[in-house]
């Protein structure tokens, strides 16, 4: 690997920064909030309502398997004084098995919700960069970021993205 020698990377640095007013003039770069798009986007809301659809029913027989553990675990402590030794430790084991299932039950829930979310949320990223390439293809921007620690609010074009992607059905 070469180096530069001082001199001639101090030139380099003045050349720059003499070139950059009309570098900057030329290059032209916009930025696109994709945790947006996911919020406001007509595509990302129909894939959220479709997940909402499709786990409801899960979801409400987890709730009434996690209420019903919770009251048979109560019933077992008012109970428990007046229970034989074996009695309890009977009981105990029951609960401690229906807890496990209910456990595993939710934790299958739940990868599979985050599953289904990644799938629906790629396609809607997939869709939402075609309409940013489009955007900047027919806008000639020169760079478009999705990331940024700041971005001045004149570059941000991710209401242009969201109008385009509502619009494309």
């Amino acid at each position: 690997m070469k180096y530069l020698s001082r001199p001639s990377l101090w030139a380099l640095v003045c050349a720059l920064a003499l070139a950059a007013p009309a570098f900057a003039q030329e290059f032209k770069v916009g930025f696109v909030n994709t945790d947006r798009i996911f919020r406001e986007a007509n595509t990302a809301k129909q894939a959220q309502a479709k997940l909402e659809q499709e786990f409801s029913r899960r979801e409400k027989e987890l709730a009434e398997l996690g209420n019903s553990l919770k009251s048979l675990s109560e019933r077992y402590e008012r109970e428990a004084p007046t229970l034989s030794e074996s009695q309890r430790q009977q009981r105990q084991k029951q609960l401690i098995d229906q807890d496990r299932e209910f456990q595993r039950k939710r934790r299958e829930y739940q990868e599979d919700l985050n599953a289904r979310k990644n799938e629906e949320l790629q396609s809607v990223l997939e869709r939402a960069n075609r309409v940013v390439k489009q955007v900047a293809e027919q806008e000639k921007y020169d760079l478009i970021l999705q990331e940024a620690v700041y971005i001045n609010p004149k570059h941000d074009i991710t209401e242009k993205v969201i109008k385009a992607l509502n619009a494309a059905k």
